[in-house]
């Protein structure tokens, strides 16, 4: 990292340029999104209620909120489980190219215009430096984190400083890869090679309910099954299992950036210890896991 750079320009987002592409592609490929609405679905009417309770007003904060279209998926919820109740939203996002894309997504949505939308292109971390020195911060009912907590520095400081501007009853939702599964196993195995670029340490739900633990912060954890197909990532001709592959391990090509043996080592490891064999596919683990912390 460039540390001569001023501090909101401290490191490269995660997801700039070709990227942002390739993180598009993984979605589709991958039927993340998909898994995480059906999950939400079913678990946010109880919270929302509870959220809600005696207010008059929901303010909301997406927390690397990407191109928006979990965000706005949980909002048109909102929107559906309290009609007449006023809505606020602001979004902290590194990515300019995605916060495009998510104010795109507003402008096609009649139902996400009728709500004030505080847009701040920056990172988490810069976004709390900011705020820690306001004298009256604004505190919210809902924030919710989703698979962008690999991304922080400071994983304990990160959920203290969020965790801090929670309104009474309120909850922040974190959503990230299992603990022990197949993301998990893949980056621990082989972190040299892998934490080299915007991720510098992988994490999973385990580091993030050991972090709670240490706060004495009261959550529940809730399991989002999703496992996706990456029979084409072992054949060297499939142009979409390289560019899965590329994904997968953070690199621009993934057939140049490793020594054969390492490319066979993954190869291996997601085979036969990070997915399942089902019908002759190769289905990888890729299972979330969905954390509710009271404030």
């Amino acid at each position: 990292r460039d540390r001569t750079k001023p501090f909101h320009f401290k490191k490269r987002t995660c997801y700039e340029g070709d990227t942002v592409d390739k993180f598009q592609f993984y979605l589709q490929q991958s039927g993340e999104h998909q898994a995480m609405i059906k999950a939400v679905h079913n678990l946010l009417p109880q919270e929302f209620q509870r959220i809600a309770k005696e207010k008059k007003n929901l303010d909301i904060l997406g927390v690397g909120s990407g191109g928006g279209e979990m965000d706005a998926q949980i909002l048109s919820f909102l929107q559906t489980t309290f009609p007449a109740m006023p809505i606020t939203v602001d979004i902290v996002e590194g990515s300019s190219k995605l916060i495009d894309s998510f104010k795109g997504l507003v402008a096609k949505s009649p139902s996400l215009q009728k709500i004030p939308f505080g847009w701040h292109v920056m990172h988490s971390e810069d976004y709390a430096k900011q705020e820690k020195l306001k004298p009256d911060r604004k505190k919210f009912d809902f924030i919710h984190m989703i698979q962008m907590i690999y991304y922080v520095d400071d994983l304990d400081e990160t959920i203290k400083f969020y965790h801090s501007l929670l309104k009474e009853n309120g909850r922040l939702m974190i959503i990230i890869e299992i603990a022990n599964g197949g993301w998990e196993i893949l980056w621990r195995t082989y972190k040299k090679e892998l934490c080299v670029n915007a991720i510098k340490d992988y994490r999973s739900a385990g580091d993030v309910i050991a972090a709670l633990e240490r706060q004495g912060l009261k959550y529940e954890e809730h399991l989002i099954p999703n496992r996706f197909d990456i029979t084409g990532c072992f054949d060297p001709s499939n142009i979409n299992g390289q560019r899965m592959l590329s994904f997968m391990t953070e690199t621009h090509n993934f057939s140049q950036s490793f020594t054969p043996e390492i490319r066979a080592g993954i190869l291996d490891l997601l085979r036969n210890k990070s997915s399942t064999l089902e019908d002759g596919k190769v289905l990888f683990n890729s299972n979330l896991s969905c954390i509710v912390v009271h404030a």
